[in-house]
């Protein structure tokens, strides 16, 4: 008898406002919600450093708080989203488009967890 090995698995960060987490915790913090029409891209990112300055530096003054959430997600799926470099070395982010968010959410590996949080 062989026993299955969870997946291997690739530490994910998203920067998010408050509304975003609401969704998320909605979801019982398991899935990211769909994106809105002027939002054809999910940017998760892979870097915690990069996550804290969205949140902290682009989320706060648009919406009063920013939250950093961490999360696991299958590596072996991830695979067909190519890293992207989005400014200096650091700043590298995953491109998934939203029509594609509902497959990426189902690979997600345990919950999404809030990690950071500023006001």
């Amino acid at each position: 008898m062989t026993t299955r090995q969870p997946p291997t698995t690739t530490t994910l960060w998203r920067p998010t406002g408050p509304e975003e987490l609401a969704l998320v915790a909605a979801s019982g913090r398991r899935a990211w919600p769909p994106r809105l029409p002027e939002q054809p891209i999910f940017y998760p990112v892979l870097n915690e450093d990069y996550a804290i300055r969205i949140a902290r530096d682009w989320n706060v003054p648009a919406s009063g708080a920013g939250y950093v959430t961490r999360f696991e997600v299958d590596t072996e799926f991830l695979k067909r989203y190519p890293v992207q470099q989005a400014g200096g070395r650091t700043i590298l982010e995953l491109w998934v488009p939203a029509e594609e968010l509902t497959e990426f959410n189902q690979h997600i590996v345990g919950g999404i967890q809030v990690v950071h949080e500023f006001r």
